[in-house]
């Protein structure tokens, strides 16, 4: 009996392969559409935890979902429907091999780099005297190569991208523009909750006609941190630290009993009231971002209930 789902191993009928990624595992069917199961694994610093954490699979489908169909006007997406509260079910595509990153403000992996002295990140130039979690004039793009498990993703600036032939200029110059838009929609949505969208994370493939398509899941708290916007003025004002809502939380955490990813490190115990202080977190922002209640599904075996699910959708 499964309260936690950290692992998935179903044998559908059409199946042509599986996939397992830091926290999805996708099935690819042999019509060439995919089955893609959000566990309840957390990852931090390129790196899976050995814990789950209980509905926080439910909260990001539920939310990339909604997100994604909140932003078919900018940009066609990959989602067909969602047949269990875990699952999304959707076309195939060919994954481009960058990641756009939109940031609004100075913070996490941006802001250590710019404390280690660093004034040009991805191309762009950062002003002087910029404090944590300060906002950019405007919003910035610094693209990542898409790291296999187990390695880390690299910051890579648009030239980089051009001379080493990851994509070619057209390609890049859509993929950046579309990404500033669906920023901007995520911005407004987080500002209709009382939220600030600081940064997040685009993922972008080609569909069997070579179209550009929306791939994966956006503005979840795994691929977006967000701070409350009542708070932001007085806590710049005095140097407080943010109260935000993402995954920052944990990495600090991790960082504190000195993980960060790197080799020879150990990855340090977590409790169970660290798992609940996760899942309370995500149950958080479920509630603060959607406006509405987060309803815990009550089946006792959700992976039985994924399985029942798609077997009656297949």
């Amino acid at each position: 009996m499964q309260t936690v789902i950290t692992k998935t191993d179903y044998n559908f009928k059409d199946l042509k392969s599986k996939y397992e990624g830091k926290v999805r595992d996708v099935y690819t069917l042999n019509n060439n559409n995919i089955i893609v199961i959000a566990t309840d694994r957390i990852s931090a610093f390129d790196v899976i935890m050995p814990r789950g954490i209980k509905y926080k699979g439910q909260i990001l489908n539920q939310i990339a979902v909604e997100m994604l169909n909140k932003t078919t006007d900018i940009v066609k997406n990959w989602l067909i429907s969602s047949p269990d509260p875990n699952v999304s079910y959707g076309k195939k595509c060919k994954p481009l091999k960058i990641e756009m990153v939109v940031r609004g403000y100075l913070s996490g992996h941006s802001y250590r780099l710019y404390k280690s002295g660093l004034r040009n990140i991805c191309g762009n130039i950062i002003p002087e005297k910029m404090n944590e979690n300060d906002k950019f004039n405007e919003p910035i793009v610094t693209p990542t190569t898409k790291a296999d498990i187990g390695n880390h993703d690299q910051d890579v600036s648009p030239s980089e991208i051009l001379s080493s032939n990851l994509l070619d200029k057209d390609t890049y110059d859509k993929l950046h523009f579309i990404s500033i838009e669906l920023f901007k929609r995520g911005t407004q949505i987080a500002k209709n909750s009382g939220l600030i969208l600081v940064d997040t994370k685009y993922e972008f493939g080609l569909d069997s006609e070579n179209n550009i398509l929306l791939i994966d899941e956006i503005h979840t708290p795994d691929s977006s941190r967000y701070f409350y916007s009542d708070l932001y003025d007085y806590h710049q004002a005095n140097k407080l630290k943010q109260k935000q809502l993402s995954k920052e939380f944990f990495r600090e955490w991790l960082m504190e009993n000195d993980f960060q990813g790197l080799e020879g490190q150990n990855i340090p115990n977590i409790s169970d009231q660290t798992v609940e202080l996760i899942s309370n977190r995500y149950i958080e922002l479920y509630e603060k971002l959607m406006n509405k209640k987060f309803v815990k599904d009550s089946t006792i075996d959700v992976d039985e209930r994924i399985k029942s699910n798609l077997s009656n959708f297949l």
